[in-house]
């Protein structure tokens, strides 16, 4: 048995070439969307929609004895069935030109240099740090997150120094193609068959690791409710964070390091959680502000914390109490080569950690970061200290 994977166009025969439509013919068994299969209404062997999910489309195919071939749109290995069926079956692809490939031709833009995503069948969390401060981004969109959602979601962020081109039908007989404002696009209604180029008219805000204090919008008490920059910078470099790690700040606050983590896990997913209902509103109001999209909840941990997907860092900023069914949570379901990064302020605080994290099979290293920053005084200039801030970093023991 043969199993070919062909790439279509929005017009149909007309973008196959001529073997590849005689293949068509001599199958079997042809397999694709409604849309495709309507474009051989004359095929005389038997046609299979591709509905729901493809494991039963796998087991088919396993079990076919004669000739198939699949149709997909564009190019079947740029987040299409082609990648997945791939890795399950012995299969033959043919690509057409992708969607994206056809956005940019319409652009006139090159697109090696562009940075590719997808909300099509997948949720829109995150996308916002993803993109942003890319001077071109191709996004795969469906009709739940359709062009309007879009620039509605990047307008919340503030991310006006983008503008929109929408391709929509592209191939087509009603291929329409529009470069626009992101608030002319969120209040137009566009086709379902559409791809997405955001391009840069303006440079976006560059916010590099170690963002001011002041930066922030927070309870400002003596000294103010905030993970310090300089403990801060030390924390996240404690969590050896990647492009797609998972997340955790617990007691976020002000949101400020469930933002600097989001700068560098820009393909990861970001949660937070604070019991204190107007800092909770603080950081939101910043997470708009630094354009990160992370998942938050109002609760006193570790409540809440089922919600949130399996991490591969954690930081617990603070407790408020309740640190051992805290750590039960984190340390049960932290990912293999994860890590907890714990700040304490007091020395009971960094007793009752260092026991807990052994009782659960943790080794520890602890940092004493005792920050002093210069004040003028007068002419002259002295040192004000800030509290001492005991960071531990734990991972599982060998």
């Amino acid at each position: 048995m043969a199993i070919k994977i062909i790439g279509i166009g929005d017009d149909g025969k007309l973008s196959l070439l001529p073997m590849y439509e005689q293949w068509v013919y001599e199958s079997d068994v042809l397999i694709g969307g409604k849309r495709h299969l309507d474009f051989f209404q004359d095929f005389e062997g038997e046609k299979v929609a591709v509905e729901g999910g493809l494991s039963s489309l796998v087991g088919r195919l396993k079990n076919e004895e004669g000739n198939a071939v699949v149709l997909a749109s564009g190019d079947p290995l740029f987040y299409g069935i082609g990648s997945y069926l791939s890795t399950k079956l012995d299969v033959e692809i043919y690509p057409y030109l992708s969607s994206i490939q056809l956005a940019f031709s319409r652009l006139k833009e090159r697109w090696q240099d562009a940075y590719f995503t997808s909300v099509h069948g997948r949720s829109i969390k995150g996308l916002a740090q993803r993109i942003d401060g890319h001077k071109k981004a191709a996004i795969l969109t469906d009709e739940q997150n359709s062009p309007n959602v879009l620039a509605n979601y990047l307008l919340s962020f503030g991310m006006t120094e983008y503008k929109m081109f929408v391709a929509e039908n592209l191939g087509g007989k009603t291929e329409r193609c529009q470069l626009l404002s992101l608030e002319e696009a969120a209040n137009q209604v566009f086709s379902p068959l559409n791809v997405v180029i955001l391009k840069q008219v303006e440079e976006s805000p560059v916010w590099p690791l170690g963002i001011e204090d002041g930066e922030f919008i927070q309870r400002k008490p003596d000294k103010g409710l905030i993970t310090k920059k300089e403990v801060r910078t030390l924390s996240i470099s404690a969590l050896q964070l990647k492009k797609d790690s998972v997340v955790w700040d617990i007691g976020t606050c002000t949101g400020s390091v469930a933002i600097e983590a989001a700068k560098i896990a820009r393909e990861g997913q970001i949660f937070a959680v604070e019991k204190n209902e107007a800092d909770l509103e603080n950081c939101r109001e910043n997470l708009l502000k630094f354009r990160v999209d992370a998942h938050t909840v109002h609760g006193k941990a570790p409540e809440g914390l089922s919600e949130f997907a399996d991490p591969d860092a954690v930081f617990i900023g603070g407790t408020a109490g309740g640190m051992e069914t805290i750590l039960d949570v984190c340390c049960s379901r932290l990912n293999a080569g994860g890590r907890i990064v714990l700040n304490a302020v007091t020395i009971e605080n960094l007793a009752e950690a260092m026991k807990a994290f052994k009782e659960r099979g943790f080794e520890t290293a602890v940092t004493l970061a005792q920050i002093s920053r210069s004040k003028p005084i007068l002419h002259l200039t002295r040192f004000d200290a800030l509290n001492p801030i005991y960071i531990i970093t734990a991972k599982r023991g060998e």
